[in-house]
């Protein structure tokens, strides 16, 4: 066996329920790695330009990290990815807990699914059996139902599933593993849902085989001892209270928007913000929670009685975000209520909060009447009706069915609204203002997966050690003028966006670039055995991020066209994207690699589709 991987990838069709492995070459590894980078590859060669996400053509997966499965510390994320449904882009959504582990100690580097089933359906993959069984038992039930039942029936497994959502095609749904942890952004719970695939049940006994087992267990001891060991406010900060920790800071320094992204910190005062702070979410907390290989441990389970919730995952500062400031609501008990309900029918709590701003605003400014919302007052800060919305949001209800999709689909429908859908190709934008991290305006717009708070954006992340000599990464440094116009920062957003496609498709969780250093190619040469230099690394990241660009146009997306809302940012972020392009070798005028980039990376696949 391979070191690190497993070397190989279980295709499911549903249309003719059969399974079939293949196996792949070092060489495919050595330049893709796993997560998105191999998932981008794969679904690029094999499912043909302009497929309906939501057909039987339509290929999707779950893709864990090339060290994910092994012990190397905050590695056990995968990727969902495939085609967006809500975006016509690519799509990919990055999720953690116990779930991409599993598909490695099942044999695999990937579950690719393809094919439609005519009746709901769940697949089994125990050990070497695998099988495609009923799931109308299933159907309608919520995700924490779900494993309820199934866990039941199977013991301790590991389990994906989507909720009522997902079933209901909603573009803003995802899909939910360890009962809330959810891949939820690029609506790839309606990509499941259109295939009548309601769960995957996972139990594996393989082991993930590492090139030098000690020297792996030295560098995971030290690292793991040093965030243990920390003193600084970061570390402990996440641990004590995860992301929430940025529930009062980040609203402080500008960078969370409130009231669909048109208030200012006088429209949510610090009387309403520290009723929704960190601190007062902690006291709920029942235990911590961490995803697999984790020293940290940011995530917890609460219990909170005032709303009948005996067992739920503490929100995230993305949703305390989207269903507190952007609605102007402090009423914490509701945000509670609120995350449950998303996680449990499993949608995006993200866009379901921004969408509910918009209607909203829409109510606000006489687009939406009282008749159509049947009888609710859309008014900010309204709790009681923010929940009853989302409820119908989720079950396709009323108006609900108008909001399932999103905000830029509603206005469509409406005929009217379009500026106030907070949103970069119909995805609406992650919880974080480009007025604050100014190159957020070019990650939204841009990227191949656009709207998107946790694709690489440079000054999102250089709040942490990566900008300190010998910081975060052995061997990176950027250009010492990287904050300014110019060229250093064009240099700097290419390292930046490469590395961080490269960690990516590792399984390495966002958050090691805000703890402290990471020994990253001591890491990979002790699972998989490569004795990387960091200039590979780079040209890797760039190979994904090349060939992630390269999907998104060739569906006919015109990127450099995109522009996001203008309330959203003040920057000339067209101007910051055509520096980059130069840089990384794609074309400033549109976005396109150039010939010889592609030829360079070996992505000479592509060039017929392009050019």
């Amino acid at each position: 066996m391979s070191n690190g991987y497993m070397g190989k990838i279980l295709w499911i069709n549903l249309s003719t329920e059969t399974f079939e492995e293949e196996e792949l070459s070092e060489e495919i590894y050595r330049q893709y790695l796993g997560g998105f980078g191999l998932a981008t590859k794969i679904i690029y060669e094999n499912m043909p330009a302009k497929t309906d996400p939501l057909s039987p053509e339509a290929i999707f997966g779950f893709f864990p990290g090339l060290l994910t499965g092994t012990v190397a510390p905050l590695t056990g994320r995968f990727m969902v990815a495939g085609k967006s449904p809500l975006t016509g882009t690519w799509g990919d959504s990055n999720c953690g807990g116990y779930f991409g582990p599993e598909i490695k100690k099942c044999g695999y580097d990937a579950i690719v699914i393809k094919g439609i089933s005519d009746s709901p359906k769940y697949i089994t993959i125990l050990e070497n059996n695998k099988q495609i069984i009923d799931a109308s038992d299933l159907w309608g039930l919520d995700v924490v139902q779900t494993e309820d039942k199934l866990k039941t029936k199977y013991g301790s497994v590991q389990i994906a599933s989507i909720g009522q959502a997902g079933e209901n095609l909603s573009l803003i749904s995802g899909i939910v593993n360890d009962k809330a942890r959810i891949a939820g952004r690029s609506g790839f719970g309606a990509v499941m849902g259109s295939k009548k695939l309601k769960a995957i049940v996972l139990k594996g006994t393989k082991k993930v085989e590492v090139a030098d087992k000690n020297t792996l267990i030295q560098h995971t001891k030290d690292y793991n001892e040093d965030i243990n060991n920390a003193t600084s406010g970061g570390i402990e900060g996440y641990r004590t209270l995860g992301t929430t920790m940025g529930n009062e800071i980040l609203f402080q320094i500008g960078d969370t928007p409130c009231k669909n992204w048109g208030g200012t910190k006088e429209d949510f005062p610090q009387e309403k913000l520290s009723k929704i702070a960190g601190v007062e979410i902690d006291k709920y907390k029942h235990k911590p929670y961490g995803c697999y290989s984790c020293p940290v441990r940011c995530g917890a389970i609460m219990k909170v009685p005032e709303v009948n919730l005996e067992e739920t995952h503490r929100p995230e500062y993305e949703t305390c975000a989207s269903f507190g400031h952007l609605l102007l609501n402090d009423d914490l008990m509701s945000i509670f209520k609120a995350n449950d309900l998303c996680n449990r029918a499993g949608i995006d709590t993200i866009s379901a909060g921004a969408t509910i701003a918009f209607a909203i605003e829409c109510y606000e400014n006489n687009l939406i009447s009282k008749d159509e919302t049947n009888g609710l007052e859309l008014t900010w800060g309204n709790s009681e009706v923010i929940i009853n919305l989302l409820n119908k949001i989720i079950n396709r209800e009323g108006i609900g069915d108008l909001l399932a999709d999103g905000s830029k689909r509603a206005a469509e429908k409406l005929g009217k609204g379009s500026e106030y859908a907070m949103h970069s190709m119909g995805q609406e934008l992650g919880m974080h203002s480009p007025q604050y991290y100014k190159n957020m305006a070019t990650t939204f717009a841009f990227d191949p997966t656009p709207g998107r708070h946790t694709t690489a954006s440079l000054d999102f992340f250089i709040m942490g050690p990566i900008i300190k000599p010998n910081g975060l990464f052995e061997g990176i440094t950027l250009p010492r003028k990287f904050k300014r116009p110019g060229e250093d920062r064009s240099e700097a957003e290419k390292i930046f966006h490469s590395i961080m496609q490269f960690t990516h498709s590792l399984g390495l969780c966002e958050f090691a670039y805000v703890f402290q250093k990471y020994p990253l190619l001591e890491l990979v040469k002790a699972v998989v055995g490569w004795d990387l230099k960091i200039d590979e690394a780079i040209e890797t990241g760039q190979r994904i991020q090349t060939l992630r660009q390269s999907f998104t146009l060739r569906e006919g997306i015109d990127i450099i066209k995109n522009k996001i809302p203008e309330r959203t940012t003040t920057v000339n972020y067209l101007e910051d994207y055509k520096g980059y392009c130069e840089k990384i070798g794609w074309n400033p005028d549109n976005g396109y690699p150039l010939e010889e980039t592609l030829r360079n990376l070996n992505l000479e696949f592509v060039i017929k589709d392009l050019y």
